[in-house]
């Protein structure tokens, strides 16, 4: 069983800095890619940044210059954010990219982790 394990969110004020991380573990394939998506209450999830396994990224245009995914081993992916907003406040999810027999692709997701950004 795939297991995604989120960590690191929390309150903070506008204008500061939360670091989220996400261990997957149990995965018999190749993770391809990992990433973060996030979710407000009324609204559809979107996708915040993802990174595949030669370090390429992309983030959503409207976090573009705050915040920064990366890959600690193929494994763990974080997420910091920095110059937070009030409307970065989410549920947000780690999600993975599993390439397993047949070169069939399986996309796993955590639980999620709140982040709260408020003065």
């Amino acid at each position: 069983q795939v297991q995604l394990v989120e960590s690191g969110g929390g309150l903070v004020q506008p204008g500061g800095s939360l670091r989220l991380s996400c261990v997957a573990s149990g995965s018999d394939g190749a993770i391809v890619d990992m990433g973060w998506y996030r979710q407000a209450p009324g609204l559809q999830r979107e996708l915040v940044a993802v990174i595949n396994n030669i370090h390429i990224t992309n983030y959503a245009d409207s976090v573009k210059g705050r915040f920064t995914i990366s890959r600690d081993n193929a494994n763990t992916v974080n997420l910091q954010m920095n110059s937070l907003k009030p409307e970065d406040t989410a549920a947000y999810y780690c999600t993975a990219g599993i390439m397993t027999k047949g070169y069939k692709r399986s996309d796993y997701w955590g639980q999620g982790t709140q982040v709260t950004v408020s003065s």
